[in-house]
């Protein structure tokens, strides 16, 4: 076994340190000039898009665009924008921060080609409903049955069933931490509402992430406002702290540059999930009149993610004297450091948080992996065994110490942002061709602009769009 744990080691360290940084950060930065930083320029097109889709319904199981942002989300925020952000500080300094950001605005650029794209090419399904991704891209517009296939399995497996024991193994932890609570029971209780929420299919998904991922952002968020008033006078030195640490070479401040910049980046594009190849799947879900819409709306969800909910975090730890104490770490660290700001009963708090963002990513991993499972086998009884699998997951992710799966997990992601980058790449010219046509038909006046899949230069793979087929 431990030639096999030492094997997953050394190729993680290689793909991450490495081979995925260098792809993600020379993409991000090519998409950005490509769409002549779309992610920037049409921010306030975004803030319009999720709006308008708020509250809207188009059929028993279609998805509306605000929905599928919540879905997508629910899956990204999680329990590594508080430990994730806490070990960045701890390992790579205050620095870390400043590159974590940088990551968000360029990896937002790779959000909306791989989410644009992932609406071109998205299927149609019954009751109006769509669905899609990678797995579809690859097969469809680039003709891989191959590639698509692993693809598909590795994101089932990883998503679906090894990410969800670790949520659950989170939750129970951190409840049996703050109350005593016993993690047999925790873990049959939680198994329960996983069953609930994933049996009644995409549509009930949807609507347990549309009320559900507002209210934990917003009580994360509310909370980390409060204590930055609070300590407002601070704030310019925070701040100056972030940016001045992330050029600092000096190796006693976090490890130095290199540090800070290769912590920055890991912990952003961990968190905000850009090029995964995972959000696609939501985004393609969504019932929208262009697919520029969506691709807009998911380059959103990556600022919501890290400059948003990673921030919170960033700024409720500097804002404190725990980061200075090297002993701390991971929760430990955000713990303590909401303990400063608020009194003891914080990780009573913090421990119900954790539960909120865990369970929500539970049920937005789940949905990664049905519409994968869907892509490989359209039998019921198939997507029957899947859920079950889930559950038993969740259930045994609640009782178990996760170690290697953790490691698993790192190395089954890294092969497939390889695959996803891959093909996104090749296929990014039908995203920017889709971007002209909507900017073009809002500088016409049109209001809500429709997609015409005539413009492509080739009708290969696209079946949503095309009456026709």
């Amino acid at each position: 076994m431990s030639l096999v744990e030492n094997f997953i080691v050394c190729a993680n360290n290689i793909l991450w340190s490495y081979v995925l940084i260098g792809l993600l950060v020379g993409l991000g930065l090519w998409f950005s000039l490509r769409t002549k930083f779309v992610q920037i320029r049409m921010l306030g097109e975004m803030l319009s898009l999720v709006k308008e889709g708020i509250g809207v319904e188009h059929g028993q199981e279609a998805v509306s665009s605000f929905q599928a942002f919540c879905v997508s989300t629910a899956s990204r925020v999680g329990v590594g924008n508080i430990a994730g952000i806490a070990i960045a500080i701890a390992s790579g300094g205050p620095g870390a921060i400043f590159w974590m950001w940088i990551i968000a605005i360029l990896g937002s650029a790779t959000g909306f080609v791989e989410s644009t794209l992932a609406q071109i090419y998205k299927i149609p399904t019954h009751g109006n409903g769509y669905r899609g991704g990678p797995a579809y891209y690859i097969k469809n517009a680039l003709g891989s049955n191959f590639f698509a296939t692993v693809f598909a399995i590795l994101i089932s497996v990883t998503f679906g069933l090894i990410f969800n024991s670790v949520q659950a193994n989170t939750i129970t932890v951190s409840l049996q931490t703050a109350f005593g609570f016993d993690r047999l029971t925790m873990g049959i209780i939680l198994a329960i509402f996983t069953a609930l929420s994933i049996f009644g299919g995409i549509t009930r998904i949807a609507k347990i992430a549309e009320w559900m991922v507002p209210i934990m952002a917003g009580i994360y968020l509310l909370t980390a406002l409060i204590i930055t008033l609070m300590n407002l006078p601070l704030l310019p030195g925070v701040l100056k702290l972030i940016v001045s640490s992330a050029f600092n070479t000096n190796a006693a401040i976090g490890g130095g540059l290199g540090a800070a910049i290769m912590t920055g980046v890991k912990r952003g594009l961990f968190s905000n999930e850009a090029c995964m190849g995972s959000v696609p799947n939501a985004a393609a879900t969504a019932f929208v009149t262009h697919p520029v819409k969506q691709g807009l709306v998911q380059a959103l969800g990556v600022f919501v993610d890290t400059l948003l909910v990673c921030s919170a975090t960033a700024f409720i730890i500097l804002l404190s004297t725990s980061y200075q104490m090297t002993n701390l770490t991971g929760i430990e660290l955000a713990q303590q450091s909401l303990a400063f700001h608020i009194g003891p009963w914080a990780p009573s708090l913090l421990a119900l948080l954790i539960c909120l963002f865990a369970f929500s990513s539970i049920v937005g991993n789940y949905y990664y992996g049905e519409i994968n499972i869907a892509f490989l086998n359209s039998n019921p009884k198939i997507l029957m065994i899947f859920r079950i699998c889930v559950v038993a997951m969740v259930l045994f992710g609640s009782v178990a110490k996760v170690t290697l799966v953790w490691d698993m997990a790192d190395l089954f992601m890294a092969l497939m942002a390889l695959t996803n980058l891959i093909s996104i790449s090749l296929l990014a010219k039908f995203a920017y061709i889709a971007l002209d046509d909507y900017i073009k038909q809002k500088r016409a006046g049109i209001a809500s602009p429709t997609f015409d899949s005539s413009i492509l230069p080739t009708q290969k793979g696209i079946y949503a769009w095309d009456k026709d087929k």
